[in-house]
């Protein structure tokens, strides 16, 4: 059987690992993991004795074929991230693909990962968002900034606490100081929190309070020209709180 499988795994909390992942860890010949030192304590925890391979950005053009040419000739094996979905802003992509364009069954599995609760708990309309992940760091950046700023969606971006202020700046500069976020750290982690406000406050309290963990700001979308009797700010309830 030629078969990959892409297993998510906890993005804090260990008791959110499935036990169809543990079971699918435990049954394939071989883990790919981004780093092996992480994914071999996750798989002490959980009695899992695969073999780990280290597959990672250094190194995933390198190992591709030969990946590839394992599973083909009937190697199965598991893709497993730091935290959270493989792919998802994590190797994972070019795998996937070098799979399919080989008729290689790819089989996902449904698991953590952080935008989605940092999405559905900011407030902010889920039925249609844009994922932007980690905006380049220099080139593009600006124009990417640009092109968001008249994006309807509500707009989901990944961020670490050495960037946050930076990107809250930026964002102030393209979207305006009153545009709405949610901004979630730390999710599913004892110290989870979630501010809710303007861009402007948003920098006042990352200011004041240094920034810990990893982020995901949720940015409402720009509103319709339409005329609702309601700003954003007076219909987003309970803006500027956290939530412990």
């Amino acid at each position: 059987m030629s078969k990959l499988f892409i297993v998510p795994t906890p993005i804090g909390n260990l008791q959110d690992m499935t036990f169809r992942a543990v079971e699918v860890l435990k049954s394939v010949q071989i883990i790919l993991a981004e780093d092996t030192r992480t994914s071999k304590f996750l798989c002490q925890q959980f009695s899992i004795e695969t073999p780990l391979q280290a597959y990672h950005k250094d190194n995933e053009h390198k190992m591709l074929d030969t990946i590839v040419q394992k599973i083909k000739s009937g190697v199965v094996m598991a893709l497993v991230s730091d935290a959270g979905t493989p792919g998802i802003s994590d190797p994972g992509f070019l795998i996937v693909r070098a799979c399919i364009h080989n008729q290689i069954e790819v089989e996902c599995l449904p698991g953590a990962t952080a935008f989605v609760p940092a999405l559905v708990q900011s407030g902010f309309p889920t039925d249609r968002f844009i994922f932007e992940g980690f905006l380049p760091h220099q080139k593009g950046r600006q124009k990417r900034l640009s092109a968001l700023a008249d994006e309807t969606r509500t707009i989901i971006i990944y961020e670490s606490p050495y960037r946050i202020l930076k990107l809250l700046q930026e964002l102030q500069m393209f979207f305006g100081a009153n545009r709405l976020v949610a901004i979630s750290r730390e999710i599913t982690k004892k110290f989870e929190e979630t501010f809710r406000g303007t861009i402007l406050e948003a920098i006042s309290h990352f200011t004041q309070k240094e920034p810990k963990g990893e982020f995901v700001v949720v940015v409402e979308g720009k509103e319709k020209e339409k005329q609702t009797g309601l700003t954003n700010k007076e219909k987003y309830a309970n803006k500027a709180t956290t939530h412990d």
